[in-house]
């Protein structure tokens, strides 16, 4: 009896140590070793000043921060640190219009006219709100005629989100400062701010090459359009933004296919063709493997993709830029993760 007793002991040993659950976790292990020593590795042969996570959905499976806040000072970055994070404001902006759009608020065919009524141009009957979040209005000028048709081009627009931004107010009768702070205050994105609510504290520095060959600090970070491209934001707000806009918490499913839908393609100075939704992007027949944005903005280079398949993000926020003219070489290490993930 006793045989048996300890027989049974060791049969249950071996099944709960080769149980699916148990080879899973270590496999996961494993994966997340190779997956560090790789982006190791891209980092170790790159001049990167920044921070970098990877996490499923919010749980981080690699964390790094690299260099300084401020480089004067000398003050070591870390992964809470904030920064202007660029063309990826743009899904904010298109979030707060599509929110408006499921309460019924506004149409996506309506016409400029309908709410700034100030302009002056014929365009502003043409113009829809679609227009604008496609890029494909054709406005380079407010006081000046369209560039082209709209709907018939693409042509990439920090205006055109200044547009939505104004539309917002005139239908809310908010600002856009308060319309985006409640966004973040409601859904808990503590480090994410318009940069004029002055709130941020944590906001490192941007700092580029200049023609000497040294970095500088660019005072001109926050010149942009908030709607366009200044919003403040840290990588671990970035990679909750990402699962709440991609399992229907900030917008519904059906509204979500309305953004990642492709309205227009156009060759790009990092990729070869990307593919525009609303404020997300996507290489050319990628959308179900990687969707997101790059961000740019003077002395900032940014990445925030999401993964679909695997509810995986890659965020890559750097803050010292290493060229002045190269498009791919300032986001050199954000391709290269890009391509590992």
């Amino acid at each position: 009896m006793k045989k048996l007793y300890i027989f049974i002991l060791i049969a249950l040993h071996i099944f709960v140590c080769c149980s699916p659950n148990t080879a899973k976790h270590e496999v996961t292990n494993i994966d997340n070793n190779r997956l560090s020593a790789q982006v190791d590795s891209v980092l170790a042969n790159h001049a990167f000043n920044g921070v970098v996570l990877i996490a499923k959905d919010t749980i981080p499976l690699y964390k790094s921060a690299l260099g300084y806040a401020d480089l004067e000072e000398k003050s070591q970055l870390k992964l809470e640190h904030q920064f202007v994070i660029g063309s990826i404001s743009k899904q904010i902006t298109a979030v707060l219009v599509m929110r408006e759009f499921e309460k019924g608020n506004l149409v996506l065919e309506d016409k400029l006219g309908e709410y700034l009524t100030h302009l002056k141009q014929d365009w502003k009957d043409e113009v829809s709100i679609h227009h604008l979040l496609a890029h494909t209005h054709g406005i380079s000028d407010i006081n000046q005629p369209l560039d082209f048709e709209p709907g018939t081009q693409f042509q990439y627009s920090q205006l055109g989100y200044d547009l939505l931004a104004q539309v917002l107010e005139k239908k809310t009768g908010k600002t856009f400062l308060d319309l985006s702070s409640n966004l973040f205050d409601e859904y808990g994105l503590r480090n994410t701010f318009h940069p004029k609510s002055k709130n941020y504290k944590r906001l490192v520095k941007g700092y580029e090459i200049s023609e000497r060959g040294d970095l500088v600090y660019s005072s001109s970070s926050l010149q942009n359009y908030a709607a366009a491209g200044s919003f403040i934001s840290n990588a671990e707000d970035l990679a909750k933004w990402n699962v709440l806009l991609h399992t229907g918490k900030l917008v519904s499913v059906n509204t979500l296919d309305l953004m990642k839908t492709r309205y227009a393609t156009r060759k790009h100075p990092v990729f070869e063709e990307v593919e525009y939704g609303y404020g997300l992007i996507y290489k050319k027949n990628h959308k179900e493997s990687q969707i997101g944005a790059l961000g740019f903005a003077p002395g900032f280079a940014l990445a925030n993709y999401y993964h679909p398949a695997s509810k995986i993000s890659l965020v890559v926020l750097c803050n010292a830029l290493e060229d002045r003219d190269d498009f791919k070489k300032v986001f050199e290490v954000h391709t290269e993760l890009m391509k590992l993930m």
